[in-house]
């Protein structure tokens, strides 16, 4: 089998050659095969995927990683037939093979797939590929409002990303919403790049509902060109299990050249993990998270880490504030009931959060919050 361009195509096509294996990789597999109730119908179907590669009779696999999958897409490539498929909660996979060829499709539940192929020979297994994922990635315009963002969990399977598309509004457009100092910290955060990073640490601090995920969120796409944003939904347990954050840390790169090569890891909401007062669990999950910054982890992998935090500063753990560590650290308080009042065309008591600001606009006064009257806020 060979992989050829016709003249005059846009793609190309596989043509058959010489002599092909066309049995179910079943047949491939050893003797004996360790299963237990903890496998599931996916698991053998990886294991089936990989029995042509690990007996030499396909010796060359190729995959690729989606983020966002059109849908509909079968992520087949022409003249593919099934061999198996399995649908479980987390994921679908499918097994199919061709004329020396067999191809593994796993599609997320919680977005992207993964397509694997193996092949009887190199330039086979990437044109089979390249046919299967052809067209299948979801490309939105660069200013479409949203930005590409990963999500990390720790499943059963162990450490997954998903990916997704969030909004995100321009750092030009919010900034009215912020207090005039994190306004203008935040300027120089959201114009950083790659020649001028200084420090592998975003801290963002302050009372619930100011803003903080916004302003990461706009941060992240006024960073898109240069750095990918994937935030972490479970960072108690990242700091507490050594292979996870190994895995994300060193073990994940984005597939292609056009990807960003940095990557900033959100956090949020940690609050004990930076405390100053930690026990001795929570003191070594500080350790990892301060080695991924600038510690041996850390080393040669261009990593950033954003933290928000309802911690005030001086609450915080000195080590996490030092000097030379942090490439910002903001404090992002209430808006001014001037500025407030401005942003909202009426007059206000006192300070408000963004969320209390937005809350009113849309008709609900937060329980708490002062009776406005004219002129109270001179």
């Amino acid at each position: 089998m060979e992989a050829v361009t016709s003249s005059g195509q846009a793609s190309p096509r596989l043509v058959a050659v010489g002599d092909s294996t066309g049995r179910d990789p079943a047949c491939l597999l050893p003797g004996a095969i360790g299963v237990d109730d903890t496998d599931t119908p996916g698991d053998m179907l990886d294991a089936l995927a990989l029995a042509p590669f690990v007996a030499g009779i396909q010796p060359y696999a190729n995959t690729a990683r989606l983020g966002e999958v059109r849908p509909g897409t079968s992520l087949l490539p022409p003249g593919a037939t099934v061999l198996r498929r399995a649908v479980e909660p987390d994921r679908d996979s499918c097994l199919a093979a061709g004329d020396g060829w067999t191809v593994r499709v796993v599609r997320w539940h919680g977005g992207g797939a993964e397509v694997s192929v193996t092949a009887v020979a190199e330039d086979v297994a990437r044109t089979v590929l390249a046919l299967a994922t052809r067209d299948a990635a979801v490309e939105r315009p660069a200013d479409d409002g949203a930005v590409s963002m990963g999500f990390w969990y720790r499943s059963a399977r162990g450490p997954h990303r998903a990916c997704r598309q969030i909004a995100a509004m321009p750092w030009a457009s919010i900034r009215a919403s912020y207090h005039p100092a994190a306004a203008a910290a935040l300027d120089e955060l959201m114009t950083v790049t790659p020649d001028t990073v200084h420090g592998r640490l975003v801290l963002l601090h302050g009372a619930p509902g100011t803003g903080k995920t916004t302003a990461l969120r706009t941060l992240a796409r006024e960073w898109r060109t240069w750095c990918q944003a994937d935030c972490v939904l479970d960072p108690e347990v990242l700091f507490s299990d050594p292979g996870y954050l190994t895995d994300i840390a060193i073990g994940y790169d984005l597939d292609g050249d056009n990807h960003p090569s940095w990557r900033l890891l959100l956090l949020e909401d940690c609050d004990e993990l930076i405390r100053g007062h930690a026990n001795q669990s929570v003191g070594q999950a500080l350790a990892r998270l301060l080695n991924l910054t600038d510690g041996m982890l850390g080393q040669g992998r261009q990593v950033l880490v954003a933290i928000t935090t309802n911690e005030d500063l001086r609450q915080l753990h000195p080590a996490v504030v030092r000097p030379g560590r942090c490439l910002a650290h903001i404090e992002i308080g209430p808006l001014p009931a001037l500025q407030a009042s401005t942003l909202l065309g009426q007059p206000l008591a006192g300070p408000v959060t963004l969320a209390e600001l937005n809350a009113i606009r849309s008709g609900h006064t937060p329980a708490g919050l002062p009776e406005s009257s004219t002129g109270l806020y001179l």
